[in-house]
């Protein structure tokens, strides 16, 4: 089940968050606390047999800098701005390989697509580009960013053409 995320959901979503991502590059328990009480409608959860198993969360604006560190605790966050930069797609390592992670993201897109928003902005590392990609991200090249110490790659959604790429596909099902 996907459903959004609670309070109740921290220690669970920091557990997953810590055990997926290395060193500076995982969120603080403080953090996830933070997006989880600011903007709970960003932050969807996946439920299997009771347990949350993996989380899609991000932030709203209208100015992207895919760069800003300080946009990871939300300054500079609206809640009615047209962009969605998502900070996290995590599923707990005991439960990779099942395509968890196709299913939040999914859902996130589809729920992002329903709030009206533009377009949904992410970095990642170079092994998920293609996956990304296979959801509909285009690539815009390697990030300013070096959050964590790393090297991220710039991708974007264009929520309205991928909306009108579904419909079509829908209608020649």
């Amino acid at each position: 089940m996907i459903r959004e995320v609670t309070l109740s959901d921290l220690d669970r979503c920091y557990e997953i968050e810590t055990s997926a991502y290395a060193g500076d590059e995982a969120a603080s328990r403080e953090k996830i606390e933070k997006r989880i009480l600011t903007y709970p409608e960003g932050f969807i959860v996946l439920e299997i047999d009771g347990a949350v198993v993996g989380f899609v969360n991000g932030g709203a604006t209208d100015r992207v800098q895919m760069s800003d560190e300080a946009f990871k605790e939300l300054v500079g966050h609206d809640p009615a701005g047209s962009q969605i930069v998502i900070m996290s797609v995590v599923v707990h390592p005991a439960h990779h390989r099942r395509g968890y992670a196709s299913r939040l993201l999914d859902a996130f897109i589809d729920k992002m697509t329903r709030m009206n928003k533009q377009a949904i902005h992410l970095i990642c590392q170079t092994e998920l580009i293609d996956f990304y990609a296979n959801h509909g991200f285009c690539y815009r090249g390697a990030s300013a960013s070096d959050h964590g110490g790393l090297s991220w790659h710039e991708m974007t959604l264009e929520l309205a053409s991928h909306q009108t790429v579904n419909q079509s596909v829908n209608q020649t099902e």
